[in-house]
């Protein structure tokens, strides 16, 4: 009876699949197509334009497009990431790299298309999955490290010592404890305003302060009116410069 490896036949079947031309040109094709899609959707994001913008807020899709505009730098953020996974995808030495940043972003517009049954990416969006998990395949010859259920992950990783050295990293874990009190402080202190979770809350952070009355608007333009953070920032400094009253 024959005997089945999943290793060597896995690696069988990767190398012919390496030899064939047609299967590179299809290589070569997904990189080139899914590059181009998120180029375009990221410097729409890079330049601070709303995606889809003909689509109403009322849609579902439409909803979320614009909450996700209203996040500022975010969403640059995102667009930044995918100008960045569609370059390393055109450059043969980072195409690995650009799939693998590539990845959890579509997956993420794949479930997100489904979910509020958008028809602009319902289709697009699950092929696009295909062709990056494509782009995976085509270097399983360096992703099979890391796979867990291959031999070849432990053959290049550092064996396990017989015994661990008791010498206390001192300075590291001064970094560590360093590291949490300084994102603990900026969570707190690292912001001049804060829209909170409530009116009152929001509020509270003003109280018997000399911006009392800006600060209170502030918090009206985000609980009350529903605007964005950004526009009521802009109030918020706005209603600081201007002069205070003084009772007579």
């Amino acid at each position: 009876m024959a005997s089945f490896n999943i290793s060597a036949d896995l690696e069988k079947y990767y190398l012919k699949i390496k030899r064939n031309r047609w299967h590179w040109i299809l290589y070569v094709v997904c990189r080139i197509l899914l590059a181009y899609a998120f180029l375009v959707a990221g410097l729409v994001k890079i330049f601070g334009e709303r995606f889809a913008s003909g689509l109403s807020d009322l849609h579902p899709m439409g909803s979320y497009l614009e909450a996700l505009h209203q996040t500022g730098y975010y969403y640059t953020f995102i667009g930044v990431g995918q100008v960045l996974a569609s370059i390393f995808l055109l450059i043969p030495n980072t195409v690995l790299l650009g799939a693998l940043l590539y990845l959890p972003i579509i997956v993420n517009i794949w479930i997100l298309s489904f979910a509020v049954r958008f028809e602009g990416s319902i289709v697009t969006s699950p092929l696009m999955v295909l062709a990056n998990l494509y782009l995976l395949a085509w270097h399983y010859d360096k992703l099979k490290y890391i796979l867990p259920f291959l031999s070849h992950s432990k053959k290049v990783s550092l064996p396990k010592p017989e015994k661990y050295e008791r010498n206390f990293p001192l300075l590291f874990f001064v970094g560590v404890v360093s590291m949490i009190g300084i994102v603990v402080w900026f969570a707190n202190f690292g912001y001049k305003v804060m829209p909170r979770n409530s009116l009152q809350d929001c509020k509270s952070q003003f109280a018997d302060t000399e911006h009392g009355q800006a600060g209170f608007s502030f918090c009206e333009c985000i609980h009350s009116y529903g605007n964005p953070l950004d526009v009521c920032l802009q109030q918020f400094e706005a209603d600081q410069m201007k002069p205070r009253q003084v009772n007579q």
